[in-house]
């Protein structure tokens, strides 16, 4: 009998929730009557004591994220979880400014999270690592560096709206990672709730198959528990219980309950859906010739088996600030989510496996502990307090000082850590973000020579380093005086050192200071965090749009440069062409072979290649029209002769040299960002929202109900979007709220070069 033929039985559920009188097949009944009762909890002070050495083990630790829209309840879910684990007595709450995870006064006055912040608690037998990232896309780097190390991950929706923007920025982050996950509903207790818009939702936006694990028990205000699919348990919780959802009634369902025959057809479903992913659940329904009565435990495997390979993506609900459903979201964490066991591995892991392997993701500085804190991914070997280490990246060695288990932005000393574990270490001066460190110098050099055996002997063997995304906002900052010149100067550095996605340069004409970030508030934020943790009362100048420049067609040009310095005559002949070329980022010069070229570039010393290629990519940062960086351009090499003794300064010179000039004949224009905007808002101010966006040459791509509020897709420039949130709360009276990200970079016309070069110098382009 096929898989097929055994879902039919699906039938009879669906004719008894029609009404129609079947004979019932036989049933299996257990009833029992449990309470769970936790570890008692901790305090908000010390962190809990070390986890016991079992716990320590592989299979009993999770590295987990937790990613979502803004204000879907990431943090809020994420306080429920240390409650209940025991590391905190009380529950934070976000507008009460009280979080453990939202430390920052930033985070706290705005009740966002900014930065994200790991923690570790016990639960279920189990070690969980827990990191809360960001909702807000000015903070995309945090949740972008945080799955780079992460196994597995929690996306959490708002079940009255589905997946929203940030969820499908965050998913697809999560993607590039291949990190399993699952989701969690929350805000069930809301009246527009509703888990068929979110499955329905995940389907269409996300484009996977989602596995519904729980039914929700009551609508809206009256929701209350869930009933697990699983195990056909019926889970409820006392809302006025002065306990704060710490205990709970579990028991099995009984058919003379309302929800029984939902409760059937839904878990035959499920059932359905899993065969048709995992042959031992299917082997099993074959032989059984029945979708009923699969024994949980099966199913459990089943899913978490899904779950690992990402064929399908289970899905819970609750509401985490009413404390129902959230114990059975962390078990859920430990049943399906992989340990660092089943987690896919960097590739380069393998060449240093047994011995010790670490990615740094995430730079701090901390007063208290008078320096820099480096958060560490140990992927392999062992981590030991005073330890010396080697930097691949930066081919040099370092001495760790205190290795330590972070607790938000409290830490607890420990002596070693073993492969699995996120760990935070002092004394690393000289490592950045996205460093791989290892064992030993000799250990890199045993690396790099496997990595030869295969042929790739140009490829240092690190780890996938963490993806820093452009920025789109840039202004100048200045010290108030003199004085405080220097003091400003620090506070940049270790501000850019601890956001990659923070960009501090120097303007060569206006010898001004330019920070470059991803959003107003990003900005704002690094400005607030000046002002209070660094006392330096540095002013901001106005926003700007930072543009893209690329050429219109196809030029080559042909440099010479001789010149004496001092005794030695520098000579260097080289021919340069660039060509428009779609989504390309620039690494290497292609060699543009012809038959006169042939023997010339074939001669090419490796080390003049290495000075041509920083000199293009020196030139490629400031383009003719307004110095803006240079994209979507290939830059071909058809001839390159220089003379004995010439240094590779002066090759990279006139390689720059001459991309410039060969630029300025290549027509270059100007791009502009352009970004994807999702607006909730009332229907009575949806169409003076659409007037408004048509004044800001807004394109919009999609208009959808969801309850009785209408949803605005829309693309429009970022240059006129600048203060659009105030904009926005003028025209609806506060009550639209809306989120963008970047999209992509589009030309811009002539008219419009003509006005962006204007504004932006001050003078009419001839």
């Amino acid at each position: 009998m096929s898989v097929a033929a055994v879902c039919g039985r699906v039938w009879w559920w669906r004719c008894v929730s029609a009404g129609v009188c079947v004979s019932p097949p036989l049933r299996h009944l257990h009833l029992t009557h449990t309470r769970h009762c936790p570890q008692p909890p901790g305090n908000n002070g010390p962190p809990p004591a070390p986890l016991r050495d079992h716990l320590q083990s592989l299979d009993h630790i999770r590295n987990i994220g937790i990613m979502a829209h803004i204000d879907a309840g990431k943090t809020t879910t994420t306080e429920r979880m240390l409650f209940y684990g025991g590391v905190t007595r009380t529950l934070g709450e976000v507008h009460h400014g009280d979080t453990v995870m939202d430390y920052l006064d930033q985070e706290r006055e705005r009740g966002i999270t900014i930065t994200s912040a790991a923690i570790t608690l016990p639960w279920a037998d189990h070690r969980i690592n827990l990191v809360d990232t960001p909702g807000h896309v000015d903070f995309t780097m945090e949740v972008e560096r945080s799955l780079r190390v992460l196994d597995g991950a929690v996306a959490i929706l708002d079940a009255s709206a589905g997946v929203e923007a940030q969820t499908l920025t965050v998913w697809r982050q999560a993607d590039r990672y291949r990190v399993p996950r699952f989701i969690y509903l929350n805000k069930m207790d809301k009246p527009a709730a509703s888990v068929s818009l979110c499955l329905s939702s995940i389907r269409d936006k996300l484009h996977v198959l989602p596995l519904l694990l729980h039914l929700p028990l009551g609508q809206g205000k009256l929701f209350r528990g869930l009933v697990d699919l699983v195990t056909l348990q019926r889970l409820e919780w006392d809302l006025s219980s002065s306990d704060r959802g710490r205990q709970y009634l579990q028991r099995a369902l009984t058919p003379e309950e309302e929800v029984w025959d939902e409760a059937q057809l839904a878990r035959c479903e499920l059932i359905d859906k899993l065969a048709d992913l995992d042959t031992p659940l299917a082997e099993y329904v074959l032989e059984q010739e029945s979708l009923e009565n699969v024994p949980a435990p099966l199913m459990r495997e089943a899913v978490r088996r899904v779950t690992l390979s990402q064929e399908a993506v289970p899905v819970l609900v609750g509401s985490s600030y009413k404390n129902v459903g959230v114990q059975p979201m962390m078990n859920a964490v430990v049943d399906f989510l992989p340990s660092p066991r089943d987690a896919t591995q960097p590739p380069a892991l393998s060449l240093y496996t047994p011995n010790l392997c670490a990615l740094a993701f995430k730079i701090v500085h901390d007063k208290q502990r008078g320096g820099i804190l480096t958060y560490l991914r140990v992927y392999s070997g062992c981590l030991e307090k005073g330890q010396r280490v080697y930097n691949v990246n930066g081919s040099r060695s370092e001495k760790l000082g205190q290795v330590l288990i972070a607790y938000a932005d409290h830490y607890k000393e420990v002596a070693s850590v073993e492969a699995g574990n996120i760990v935070v270490v002092t004394g690393l001066k000289g490592t950045n973000t996205g460093d791989t460190l290892v064992a030993s110098q000799a250990v890199a050099s045993a690396a790099k020579k496997k990595l030869a055996a295969t042929g790739d002997e140009d490829t240092t063997p690190t780890l996938l380093g963490v993806e820093v995304p452009d920025p789109v906002f840039f202004c100048s900052v200045e010290a108030p005086s003199t004085s405080q010149q220097k003091a400003l100067e620090m506070a940049l550095v270790q501000l850019e050192r601890e956001d990659p996605s923070l960009h501090v340069t120097q303007d060569e004409e206006t010898g001004q200071t330019v920070l470059s970030g991803m959003g107003e508030l990003h900005l704002e934020i690094i400005r607030d965090r000046i002002h209070k943790e660094h006392k330096v009362d540095a002013e901001l100048g106005p926003l700007q749009v930072a543009y893209r420049e690329t050429c219109g067609v196809p030029a080559t040009h042909t440099l010479q440069v001789d010149k004496m310095i001092g005794d030695s005559r520098q000579q260097v002949k080289i021919v340069l062409s660039i060509s428009p070329s779609q989504d390309h980022k620039f690494k290497s010069v292609s060699f543009e072979y012809s038959a006169d070229n042939q023997e010339n570039l074939q001669s090419l010393r490796r080390y003049h290649l290495s000075a041509i290629n920083r000199g293009v990519s020196s030139g490629l940062r400031s383009g003719p029209v307004l110095g803006c960086p240079v994209v979507d351009v290939k830059v071909g090499l058809h001839w390159f002769e220089v003379r004995p003794g010439t240094s590779e300064t002066m090759v990279a010179a006139a390689a720059a040299q001459c991309l410039q000039q060969v630029l300025a004949e290549g027509g270059c224009q100007l791009m502009e960002p352009i970004m994807v905007l999702e607006i909730v808002a009332e229907e009575d101010h949806t169409s003076t929202l659409l007037a408004d966006l048509s004044r800001r040459r807004a394109n919009v791509l999609h208009i959808s109900h969801r309850h009785n509020m209408r949803v605005l897709l829309v693309e429009c420039p970022l240059a006129e979007l600048l203060g659009y949130s105030t904009a926005i709360r003028t025209l609806s009276s506060g009550t639209a709220s809306f989120s963008m990200e970047l999209s992509h970079y589009k030309l811009v016309n002539a008219s419009q070069q003509a006005a962006v070069i204007e504004a932006v110098t001050g003078f009419q382009p001839l």
